[in-house]
């Protein structure tokens, strides 16, 4: 029996959000690699890990990865939430790790096997004009990219209006744009009109709201988008509307993906079994591990739901790997987010998955098929400031979620 002797966590990147788990046994060694990473907690994150769940897991059989995640998740009494998940997260990572490493299989193998060769990703092209997104999109084509997300700008980009063109209060809260539904409304149709008569129906295109729009006005552009055959219109609602889903199907055949900002099942299951969304985007660690999201990926097999995981620019190569194993073994795939990391943050992670031509492959190494130098980790980190997310807001002042 191989046991639990030590759970450290390791801080890396350069703006100090990456956080790594690394789980030790008491086999000479033999350890494992999980990802507990948060743009914005990473520090309570590492606090929970190292002086709460690490000193409970000690001298546990490392065989017993449904027995600990279970355990751990009711530990605390109350169970869910974005700082226990990624904390439980990144130790259940490890211990699959480890499983894989003991087996002397790669992850994907205990979970199945493969289902495919490699991981169709999409990938983000933006621009503050038509003309510098479709460029940015003909790039990511030329690459082998098939699937496109499409912004016009950052997030809310199109419906962002300059304050000398809107009625504003005077005491002005913000910054000197603001966000407004109905230009929104107009202005993404018109991109996506552009771009179909532009590019035509290849390539594949997504769009993300990032929650921006009131309910209502969601219904609105989910119906406007319908001519253009988005591959997904990700996030068009928030978390705490998704009731709204409904409304959407009912009137509109847009493929809808959410998911990025859900921890409870009880945010995501309804949603699948009731058939309301097309994609489920949870990020791996957000969910709690790899346990978890084997689980939820069985679901959506059974509703004709498809897994998109969320990865995005703050995930590490850790948690990317987690999701390509997941998405190597699983027939309810459907595409996996794309993540650009610079070659100095990859040195820092030897083993990583390749990404190339549109495609993550994994390597044959056993377990997670990737490591973490703790000496160039180090020598990344250079930051571990508080970061801040963007306050987008309305002319009267209120904010915009999320």
């Amino acid at each position: 029996m191989t046991k639990i002797k030590e759970i450290k966590t390791i801080r890396t990147r350069a703006n100090g959000i990456w956080l790594g788990v690394k789980i030790i046994t008491d086999q000479p060694g033999l350890y494992g690699i999980g990802s507990a990473s948060d743009v914005h907690h990473s520090s309570a994150i590492e606090k929970v890990i190292e002086e709460v769940m690490g000193p409970r897991l000690i001298g546990r059989d490392v065989a017993n990865i449904e027995d600990i995640w279970q355990s751990t998740y009711t530990s605390a009494y109350w169970r869910n939430g974005s700082i226990l998940n990624t904390a439980l997260g990144g130790i259940d990572m490890a211990l699959w790790d480890i499983k894989g490493k003991e087996a002397n299989l790669p992850v994907f193998q205990l979970l199945g096997g493969a289902c495919r060769s490699a991981v169709p990703c999409y990938a983000h092209a933006g621009g503050s004009d038509i003309e510098s997104l479709i460029d940015d999109i003909n790039r990511y084509v030329e690459e082998g990219y098939e699937v496109i997300r499409c912004q016009l700008g950052g997030y809310g980009g199109g419906g962002f209006r300059p304050e000398k063109d809107i009625s504003m209060p005077k005491n002005v809260w913000g910054n000197k744009h603001f966000f407004d539904d109905e230009a929104y409304i107009e202005t993404i149709p018109e991109m996506f009109e552009t771009l179909r008569d532009r590019l035509g129906f290849s390539p594949k295109l997504t769009h993300d709201v990032h929650e921006h729009l009131k309910p209502h006005n969601a219904v609105t552009l989910a119906k406007r988008l319908e001519p253009y055959r988005l591959f997904f219109l990700e996030d068009v609602l928030s978390p705490e509307n998704i009731a709204w889903f409904r409304h959407i199907r009912d009137q509109c055949t847009t493929p809808q993906a959410m998911g990025e900002l859900f921890v409870n099942p009880q945010e995501y299951v309804p949603l699948i079994t009731e058939r309301l969304i097309d994609f489920i985007r949870v990020r791996i660690s957000k969910a709690g591990g790899i346990t978890p999201c084997q689980k939820l990926a069985h679901l959506c097999e059974f509703f004709g739901v498809n897994t998109a995981w969320q990865e995005g620019g703050d995930n590490d190569p850790i948690n990317q790997a987690a999701a390509m194993h997941l998405d190597l073994a699983s027939s309810s795939f459907g595409i996996q987010e794309e993540n650009h990391f610079t070659s100095e943050e990859l040195d820092v992670f030897p083993g990583h998955a390749i990404l190339e031509g549109g495609y993550l492959y994994a390597n044959a190494l056993p377990g997670l098929g990737i490591d973490i130098d703790e000496t160039k980790a180090k020598k990344l980190l250079r930051d571990k400031g508080i970061h801040y997310a963007a306050e987008d807001r309305r002319p009267d002042g209120s904010m915009v979620r999320p």
